[in-house]
């Protein structure tokens, strides 16, 4: 079966959008007549080219945004629970695949740094998940050989893919940009989706009762599994976490829930408080103090204040305007809160590609550099 996401399938839908807006073109006159067959007729040609417009406008959109990266996302048919895998240490990541990192020094490892594709398998949750791993050209070089790295995890929207962390987003290219203009030390990326469970549901990044542990996976998991492959200083001041939309808010919420997880975390237009909507269905179980702990404005009028760092992105434009001003108003020392408060933007790329350097700056005053 074709990609979902592939060009192949655009261009065939285009093809098919063109040839049936063409018959209806040629079939119209024949159709003029009065009686029920020529209603019934011009209707169905009408109806056809709508929808064969509508599914190749569909494609293409589906391809930039990356809503859904695979047939079994659309359909909700992959929904089976993660399965626990026991693994020997340093064998959590597995290398799938690699991709050069293009740049105007060139694409050699030691100048541009490179891009890995891993399988990333929890011991803990026992959930497993793709990532793409940005490693920095200094990863590479003789002089950093005995160092460690701080490591930033950056978490796409839901439904979006990592891919487009990439190819749309352009995180390891504005990092390798940071890096070399001495606002970031050299840091790893690791780029994922917020859901390692499987399936369509959107999970809120937490560890749902009864269902998969998605909390577990990205604050405990996924730490010792890079920390135990790559050269990454295990110390949670050396760790941030970005993320869009739902990455933003998940991005916050482990920051503040496990602050010895991650203490630095990026929100570009999240949000603070777990929906509940046919995406997610009943994340809560009925539970109110569960809902309560996954909200991040209560979180900060009544919990102790975490030793963390937070920047919340936003415009007059976003959903969460109103919501970021609120959470500015209640955080506490030690909390440390900024924000980036662009004049217009919407939910969308193109906003957030305009907070991501900016971003990466706040981090590199935050992130512990390379340690020996």
């Amino acid at each position: 079966m074709p990609s979902l996401t592939g060009v192949p399938l655009q261009i065939i839908a285009a093809l098919v959008a063109v040839a049936v807006f063409a018959a209806t073109m040629w079939l119209w006159p024949r159709l003029a007549g009065k009686g029920w067959r020529s209603w019934l007729g011009r209707f169905g040609a009408f109806l056809a080219a709508q929808v064969a417009v509508l599914v190749a406008m569909g494609l293409v959109a589906n391809s930039y945004f990356g809503f859904y990266t695979t047939w079994s996302d659309l359909l909700g048919t992959d929904g089976a629970p993660g399965q626990v895998v026991d693994h020997q240490p340093g064998k959590a990541v597995s290398l799938t695949g690699e991709q050069k990192m293009y740049s105007a020094q060139g694409s050699a490892k030691d100048r541009s740094g490179v891009i890995q594709n891993v399988t990333i398998k929890g011991a803990g949750s026992g959930l497993s998940s793709q990532a793409y791993v940005y490693l920095p050209p200094q990863y590479f070089q003789p002089g950093y050989a005995a160092r460690k790295f701080p490591m930033a995890l950056v978490l796409a929207g839901y439904p979006g893919s990592a891919e487009k962390l990439i190819s749309l987003m352009s995180y390891p290219t504005s990092t390798l940009q940071a890096i070399q203009a001495g606002q970031l030390p050299p840091t790893v990326l690791v780029m994922m989706r917020t859901t390692p469970a499987g399936g369509s549901r959107d999970t809120e990044c937490m560890d749902i009762p009864n269902g998969p542990k998605v909390e577990t996976y990205f604050t405990e998991d996924l730490p010792k599994a890079m920390s135990a492959t790559y050269r990454i200083t295990d110390l949670p001041q050396a760790r941030a976490v970005i993320g869009n939309s739902t990455g933003g808010y998940c991005a916050l919420k482990f920051a503040l829930r496990k602050p010895d997880a991650y203490r630095a975390a990026v929100s570009l237009s999240g949000y603070y408080t777990a929906p509940i909507d046919p995406t997610t269905g009943d994340l809560f179980e009925g539970s109110a103090e569960l809902k309560r702990e996954n909200d991040l404005l209560w979180r900060l009028h009544t919990q102790p204040a975490a030793p963390v760092s937070l920047l919340l992105a936003t415009s007059p434009n976003e959903d969460n305007y109103e919501g970021t001003q609120k959470m500015v108003g209640a955080f506490k020392a030690p909390t440390q809160l900024s924000t980036i408060t662009l004049d217009s933007g919407g939910h969308n790329f193109h906003t957030w590609t305009r907070e991501i350097p900016p971003a990466l700056t706040w981090l590199g005053k935050r992130l512990t550099p390379p340690q020996a």
